[in-house]
């Protein structure tokens, strides 16, 4: 019985994922890949079920996810990357609670400190300008809006990142401080696994697209906490 609830919540979990993923995508031309919002359910999957079912519904629906948008080349990677972010984020979600809460604020700021600066930095260097939002789910057809990416922009998510991230150090319960770490160090795997596989694979700049990925692993972070004190309930 325990089996086939899993099973049928990884099943789930792999329509949510792929659902979020497609229903708002940002093209990135320079990578001919997108920002989207895969993440938040990636995370809360992962949260609340474990590093299996995170590791499956994180793999197969995003895929699954670019299989339906077109988006055929980065299909193999993503299954391969969003598959371990999501193992990453059950696993360690569940092995860091041990840690102290003066650990928990050393740890936070210096990754708040270092993930605000790569962010403003590549974003000011690399990528300054127009991008285009599509808005839509497939087989219903799309919105596409171009957008300016600005330095107040790039400022702006800099900030929210490290305030944030020095938030939850210093003033929440260290149980979600240990859901939002485990969740920067699966959200790191993911941008990595993207850059290298865009750069020495399909050739691309890759550099580019670091920030977005950051924002999603950002978005996915204040997203999927909430999402995860709401549900936890019903989890068990």
């Amino acid at each position: 019985m325990k089996r086939t609830v899993e099973i049928g919540i990884t099943s789930l979990g792999i329509c949510l994922v792929s659902l979020a993923t497609i229903s708002l995508q940002v093209s990135i031309p320079a990578t001919q890949g997108y920002f989207n919002l895969g993440e938040t359910m990636v995370y809360t999957f992962a949260l609340l079920f474990g590093p299996r079912v995170g590791l499956i519904a994180g793999g197969v629906g995003s895929a699954l996810a670019d299989l339906l948008t077109g988006y055929l080349p980065y299909a193999p990677a993503t299954l391969i990357i969003k598959a371990v972010e999501g193992f990453i984020v059950g696993y360690l979600s569940r092995t860091l609670t041990k840690i102290s809460r003066k650990k928990w604020k050393v740890l936070t700021l210096i990754l708040a400190i270092t993930l605000s600066v790569l962010t403003i930095t590549i974003g000011l260097t690399y990528y300054l300008g127009s991008g285009e939002i599509s808005l839509g789910l497939p087989f219903t057809g799309s919105t596409t809006l171009t957008v300016t990416f600005t330095i107040e922009f790039w400022i702006i998510v800099a900030m929210i990142l490290l305030f944030t991230m020095i938030f939850i150090g210093f003033k929440i319960d260290p149980l979600i401080g240990a859901m939002a770490l485990s969740i920067v160090i699966g959200g790191s795997e993911m941008v990595l696994g993207y850059f290298l596989y865009e750069q020495f694979v399909l050739g691309y700049m890759a550099i580019i697209e670091v920030p977005f990925n950051i924002c999603q692993m950002i978005i996915g972070l204040l997203v999927a906490i909430p999402l995860y004190n709401s549900l936890k309930h019903y989890a068990k």
